[in-house]
């Protein structure tokens, strides 16, 4: 049996079997996106007598709960099998971007169950329409609420979005877990009941799949509010286009007509598109559409007088 000092003394040797080259390179690209952060970037105090660069061990796992033994294993090359959700809390506690993610579970020999990795059915066409769509508030999503794409009045409607990490950016998951998002919609008391009945009823068809248990389990864990309604076992079917209200933080009350855009068959994308359902809202989104055109959506960007009007 390989030694734990034999392993780190020969990462990915000439001749060596799949498995453990793989295992290797896992390790070695951990170690790598640790050292590359900063305590002060996840949220952590420096503190003293730091020679570690970027993070230490037990601080990755406590960012990701899991074990400090069993990461400092999966450094070692050690030979243990990683779930696909242990590996979506390595991604998000390393702040992985989609390309290092793709990277990360493909070391690993796993499934991503995140919407990162349905972010490649947005093609470059769609992004464009998207662009040219603007200053209408619009975005791509999946049937789980996945923000998979977005423009830049979109992404700043809510919150700033650009800054929300790629496996955060879920509709469902930020008006039950962030409070930006959540100050922006005006009837929360009628939102989130009629969110969470539509993922229900949705979820019926995808009960067996990672990325839709991961979700819930996200939601289950983050949030009592979601799992009181979520008790409920409520279910509603996809509306018709419908006005909905928002409180924004830069220009105040805006009012749009919300309507889903289906881009395949059952279970495909849609494109969600706001447009302004009266003059005020029009003006209001003029405004927001300035705001935002120098720069990253919602980035320092001035605030909406309180109350907003």
């Amino acid at each position: 049996m390989t030694t734990m000092t034999q392993e780190t003394q020969h990462p990915g040797a000439a001749g060596g079997r799949p498995g453990e080259i793989r295992r290797h390179e896992l390790a070695g690209f951990l170690r790598s996106r640790r050292e590359r952060l900063t305590p002060e970037e996840v949220g952590l105090p420096r503190g003293r007598r730091r020679r570690t660069p970027g993070l230490r061990r037990e601080e990755v796992a406590h960012l990701s709960a899991v074990g400090v033994t069993w990461y400092t294993w999966l450094e070692q090359a050690r030979d243990i099998q990683v779930s696909g959700q242990v590996l979506d809390a390595l991604a998000r506690a390393l702040r992985l971007d989609a390309g290092e993610r793709v990277h990360l579970f493909g070391l690993a020999g796993a499934v991503d169950p995140s919407p990162v990795a349905d972010s490649a059915t947005v093609t470059p066409e769609l992004r464009l329409l998207l662009d040219q769509l603007t200053p209408f508030p619009a975005s791509v999503q999946n049937s789980r609420y996945d923000i998979l794409a977005f423009n830049r009045t979109y992404g700043s409607l809510f919150c700033d979005l650009a800054a929300v990490p790629a496996g955060d950016r879920n509709a469902l998951l930020l008006a039950f877990t962030h409070q930006e998002w959540r100050s922006s919609l005006v009837h929360l008391d009628e939102v989130l009941p009629t969110m969470t009945a539509k993922f229900r009823a949705t979820m019926a068809g995808h009960v067996a799949e990672p990325a839709w248990k991961l979700l819930l389990q996200r939601l289950t864990e983050a949030s009592a509010e979601f799992r009181e309604l979520w008790g409920r076992y409520d279910v509603q079917h996809t509306s018709t286009s419908k006005v909905k209200h928002f409180r924004n933080a830069h220009v105040g009350r805006v009012s749009f007509v919300h309507t889903d855009l289906w881009l395949g068959g059952e279970g495909a994308a849609r494109l969600v598109t706001y447009t302004p359902a009266d003059e005020p809202t029009r003006e209001r989104l003029a405004d927001l559409d300035r705001l935002t055109a120098g720069g990253r959506p919602g980035a320092g960007l001035p605030r909406a007088p309180s109350p907003a009007t």
